[in-house]
């Protein structure tokens, strides 16, 4: 697959969830009366830009892989304030400034970006559901395989599974998919067996595939299969209400395995491999643009969503570390002095390149030559 291929689709992808990221904040900012220095899309070097009847600067700069709104008053583009930009401003000006806004107004500024991620999910699948529906098979196991994880919780063949995790299981596929995003982590599932509801806990294995593409990916496995006949795929169509319940249960099934994920690293469990940066993003999304563009607006949702809850992590420098920051002022009544909150983005600045680069040898070295297999 053509190199150029790849990361044309990987740029256009994380540029328009970057430019729906920071037009969250910029439409919020706006609405708050707080002037906006500069819109960027990508970072360093300016290739183009252009002047607003507002005085702010829209600019597409060389590295496209991320983007910031900076306000006027702000020291740089992770929004610390200059003090003597605040000291010299114009009065008229000043009532205009994101630092003497009250910290309710620049909390909601701030969570407007990873907000925006969660809506722009949110009208991909939903419109996704609404248009194309989904295909589906009856959720019912065919058959337990000896010595299976499956057996061992008591599983049998004509199980109709109702629920995993307290999410609803409308299909195998869905059962399939619950399972696989949990390995080594334990799962509740309600079933119905004989006209009787019950409810088994287990814990799948973890096992290592090649996806179509020729990726390793870690999956959970139990140890159950259905069999299939034509007759079994129907393909269902919500109506417009179900399918907000539908796409608010995805988006909350996305939000609790991410963080699941996230989490196993805390407890070593994590795999090194799965964690990707921008290189790996140009290879799925060249991968998954093989699919069709349906395929590829689905990858950009889920982007999207991870993106958004990416920046909500408590790390100073991110969105997640400003709001930390603004919500220990709205407990004290007065915010932290500069000198920790320069502290803290300096903390967050060095964490945040470190995982870009532990992310991009990830993709390219490690991969490259095996290590860490």
């Amino acid at each position: 697959m053509p190199e150029a291929f790849l990361w044309l689709n990987a740029i256009w992808i994380i540029a328009f969830i970057v430019f729906v990221h920071e037009m969250g904040h910029y439409l919020v900012a706006r609405w708050n009366g707080v002037a906006i220095h500069t819109f960027s899309i990508g970072f360093g070097r300016e290739i183009v830009g252009w002047y607003d009847r507002h005085g702010t600067r829209w600019r597409i700069s060389a590295i496209p892989l991320g983007g910031y709104v900076r306000f006027v008053g702000d020291m740089n583009a992770a929004s610390l304030p200059d003090p003597k930009a605040v000291e010299t401003v114009d009065p008229a000006l000043a009532p205009r400034l994101f630092v003497n806004k009250n910290v309710w107004q620049r909390i909601a500024i701030v969570a407007a970006g990873p907000i925006a991620n969660v809506l722009l999910t949110f009208l991909i699948l939903y419109a996704l559901l609404l248009g194309y529906g989904r295909y589906t098979i009856p959720a019912v196991i065919s058959e337990v395989l000896p010595g299976s994880v499956a057996e061992a919780a008591g599983f049998l063949p004509g199980d109709e599974i109702l629920a995993v995790d307290g999410y609803a299981v409308r299909g195998f596929e869905d059962f399939q998919r619950y399972v696989a995003t949990s390995p080594e982590r334990p799962v509740v599932v309600d079933l119905s067996r004989g006209g009787a509801d019950r409810t088994l806990t287990l814990v799948p294995e973890a096992v290592q595939i090649e996806d179509r593409f020729g990726n390793e990916q870690r999956i959970g496995r139990i140890g159950v299969s259905r069999d299939v006949e034509n007759t079994d795929v129907t393909l269902y169509r919500p109506g417009p209400v179900e399918a907000v319940g539908m796409t608010l249960e995805e988006i909350r099934f996305i939000v609790q395995r991410t963080a699941a994920f996230l989490g196993d690293f805390f407890v070593g469990r994590g795999d090194v491999e799965q964690l990707g940066g921008p290189v790996k993003v140009a290879k799925v999304s060249g991968e998954v643009a093989t699919l069709g563009f349906v395929a590829l607006i689905n990858l950009m949702a889920l982007l999207s969503l991870n993106i958004g809850i990416f920046n909500l992590l408590p790390v100073p420098m991110l969105d997640g570390g400003h709001l930390l920051y603004y919500l220990i002022e709205a407990v004290r009544g007065r915010p932290l002095s500069m000198r920790i909150q320069e502290i803290g983005f300096r903390f967050g600045f060095a964490l945040v390149l470190a995982l870009m680069v532990f992310t991009v040898f990830n993709d390219t070295v490690f991969d490259h030559f095996g290590i860490l297999r």
